[in-house]
């Protein structure tokens, strides 16, 4: 069906930060207003040190705070919305008691009730160890702590009785499209159903069978639907936007973004923000085998239309170099000399830009990998020569890079017929010295200031329903 030209589509991502809506023009597929906000939405966990929770209480608010920060008039002319967020992680709520509807300054918005906290994909309770206790699944993706699957997995073991309060779960942005649509029990994209493991791809369906030989809660498991497809429509006028907007059914935050820049079948995207991808889509009617090696770097994430991306996803990106400017900055004030972070950053890279090649070499994988979970970050090669500041931040750079290029490595590129890489992210976005490195140890044409947004992605990706 075809909207009218009068209608926008809005596009909404529920990131691992940060929340940002678009408003888009359905002819032009133009941006015609963006607003993003912060969620600080972390919290102290209760899975132990290794733990990452956040509050969807806060998160829904900034939500709420992002859309009636767009016009007035812009969202009451929306009339389809389409949803992405962070992938893996879950939380819970009991059917029809999920959120209530309240009038917030002659707005209609939803308030979650009775809600667990979120486990992000971040989360790392599931050791090595407990993961190695729990069934293979039948997938073509390896199972690792911060999965959704996983982390109920936990819950059984270890708090079975937290299970008991709840008879529903979801990804965060499954949460939303439910309670817009007043779902009863959630639906999920292959996308997001593949981020939970237990999941098989090819027949679109739960791992029913082995999950159930070992007492998994399968009522949680949502409802799956293809990427791309409605969920049904809102319930109420929300911020302004009218009852009726069809709502599409919650999508991954990682394909929304490849979705919103990868043009050209010969195109890579390297995208360096929090954590660091670098992925390709892969040929019409490629399927990924079944029970890959564990070490295996790469992997195959859904897209659209039955169609997979070939995915190095590494978790060491702009944390990493975050984690550095805040080590440095803990160091400052514990000389008795405070500066601001950001103060550091800009320092710190102006440094890094007048070193060529350091000799000094930086393994960077201060959060492990999927594929190497126990790795840890090092410093190797270190001489007199390499000490100054300028030098550890190239050579942290540096190994920034060359970690994903391991993962996937130009050989792979050429083979693929990758002919140009997409650089974006805002990790690389604000860091010259990273993409001096980008340019270095990838032999490709490197295209900036085309920037994924899973936002506009999911935006887009409802334009074509």
């Amino acid at each position: 069906m075809e909207l009218e030209s009068s209608s926008l589509v809005l596009g909404i991502d529920v990131g691992t930060s940060s929340v940002k809506a678009v408003l888009l023009e359905p002819v032009s597929g133009e941006v015609l207003h963006s607003e993003s906000r912060d969620t600080r939405a972390g919290l102290e966990s209760e899975g132990g040190a290794q733990g990452k929770e956040q509050d969807v209480c806060q998160i829904i608010r900034t939500l709420n705070d992002c859309l009636t920060a767009l016009p007035r008039d812009g969202l009451r002319k929306v009339s389809r919305i389409g949803v992405s967020g962070q992938m893996h992680g879950v939380l819970f709520w009991r059917t029809n008691q999920g959120c209530h509807w309240i009038n917030s300054e002659n707005l209609r918005v939803f308030e979650p009730k009775e809600v667990s906290r979120l486990v992000t994909w971040e989360d790392g309770r599931c050791t090595t160890d407990f993961l190695s206790s729990l069934p293979q699944p039948q997938s073509h993706i390896n199972l690792s702590s911060g999965f959704g699957c996983a982390t109920i997995f936990w819950y059984l073991k270890n708090r079975p009785e937290f299970l008991q309060q709840y008879d529903v779960a979801g990804t965060i942005q499954d949460y939303v499209v439910a309670m817009l649509c007043g779902l009863q029990k959630p639906l999920m994209s292959v996308q997001n159903a593949a981020s939970w493991g237990y999941f098989n791809t090819r027949t679109k369906t739960w791992n029913m069978d082995i999950l159930q030989e070992w007492r998994f809660p399968t009522l949680f498991l949502p409802n799956i639907l293809d990427a791309g497809s409605r969920a049904g429509k809102t319930t109420y006028e929300w911020c302004g936007i009218p009852q009726g907007a069809d709502v599409g059914v919650a999508l991954g935050d990682f394909q929304c973004s490849v979705y919103s820049s990868l043009s050209e079948s010969s195109d890579a995207v390297l995208n360096i923000s929090t954590s660091a991808q670098l992925t390709f889509s892969m040929p019409e009617g490629f399927q990924p085998e079944d029970h890959p090696s564990p070490a295996q770097a790469v992997t195959y994430f859904p897209y659209f239309k039955d169609r997979y991306l070939a995915v190095a996803a590494s978790l060491n990106g702009g944390n990493v170099f975050a984690s550095f400017v805040t080590m440095l900055a803990q160091w400052t004030a514990e000389l008795g000399l405070e500066t601001s972070d950001s103060n550091i950053y800009s320092r710190v890279i102006n440094a890094a830009l007048s070193v060529n090649d350091p000799q000094l070499a930086i393994c960077p994988t201060l959060f492990g990998e999927r594929h190497s979970p126990d790795s840890h970050a090092y410093v190797s090669n270190l001489t007199l020569a390499d000490l100054s500041l300028g030098h550890v931040t190239r050579a942290l750079c540096r190994g920034i890079i060359e970690n994903i290029h391991t993962m996937m490595p130009s050989h792979r590129l050429k083979e693929s017929g990758i002919k140009r890489i997409i650089g974006s992210g805002s990790a690389l976005a604000r860091n010259d010295a990273l993409k001096q490195e980008v340019e270095r140890i990838f032999p490709f044409p490197v295209v900036y200031g085309k920037d994924v947004d899973s936002a506009v992605g999911a935006a887009l990706v409802m334009l074509q329903q």
